[in-house]
């Protein structure tokens, strides 16, 4: 079988739990079984499709599970999203694809809810440069551009200076966010926020990613002319404990704002602080 675990990282729950995939369109169920079935049409016209495009010199089917590590770094921070509207009928398809090395690709059919991934019909790993592009199709909605970096990065921070890390959570962050947030390019004009945000935060959130970063989030919710929230990102040293400015941003979105709010909640004084990464 392709490696086509469709549960999402949000819907990994306890069993006795509802599975929640897309509440509003009523697709919520009681256990996986309900879960695969629900999906499994989907699920079949794809596997069809890439065992029929796929070359005998690509990866073996037994390896894939040694590439699993990719999948959650794809759906975070991709190098190309396509909207294929019609592979299958009236359902959008989103085609996630990322190069993470020199031959190897990733790529991920999903279904998302409120612009985030929240099911995925099918992945797999690949070195077929033909085959990745046959999943190019659509209408592309994101790639990486380092325009987008430029125009949210601030002197002092690791995306200012090009730091690959930083510049990856940034796109990333870009990628969730709403169409009807704070414009990029009006992001200098809340500059001013970062020191307050990074003195006097409102929260603080450490979590590790998994590449065995320790990001550490400020959070300040600022309510004067216009209601909104400032968030600094940081990457945290583990042997001294000080903090590196990675980027920062404002928003209004407050689904966005949640993706910062988890791993361990910290207290102000438990934090160093640097300048940059």
């Amino acid at each position: 079988m392709v490696y086509t675990m469709g549960m999402s990282r949000s819907s990994k729950k306890r069993v006795l739990e509802p599975i929640v995939i897309d509440e509003e369109h009523g697709l919520v169920f009681e256990s996986e079984q309900d879960l695969y079935s629900h999906f499994e049409k989907e699920i079949q016209v794809l596997e069809r499709e890439f065992f029929g495009l796929r070359s005998t010199n690509d990866i073996e089917e037994l390896e894939f599970g040694k590439y699993d590590k990719h999948l959650e770094r794809l759906l975070d921070d991709p190098d190309e999203v396509w909207e294929d509207p019609s592979t299958l009928g009236e359902q959008r398809m989103f085609i996630y694809i990322r190069r993470f090395d020199k031959d190897v690709f990733h790529v991920a059919a999903c279904y998302l809810t409120k612009s985030t991934p929240s099911f995925v019909y099918l992945h797999f790993p690949t070195t077929d440069n033909d085959l990745v592009e046959r999943y190019r199709r659509g209408q592309m909605v994101f790639q990486r551009s380092n325009a987008d970096v430029q125009l949210g990065a601030i002197e002092g921070d690791a995306l200012h200076e090009g730091d690959d890390l930083a510049a990856g959570l940034f796109k990333a962050m870009l990628l969730l966010r709403s169409d009807k947030d704070i414009p990029e390019e009006e992001f200098h004009m809340f500059a001013d926020c970062r020191e307050e945000t990074l003195e006097d935060a409102d929260e603080i959130w450490r979590s590790g990613d998994t590449l065995g970063n320790v990001l550490v989030s400020f959070i300040k919710e600022f309510s004067e002319d216009d209601e909104f929230a400032y968030v600094v990102v940081t990457v945290e040293d583990a042997p001294s404990g000080s903090h590196a400015l990675l980027f920062s941003f404002p928003t209004r979105d407050k689904g966005l704002l949640d993706r910062y709010r988890h791993g361990e909640n910290l207290q102000a004084e438990e934090v160093v602080q640097e300048n940059s990464h």
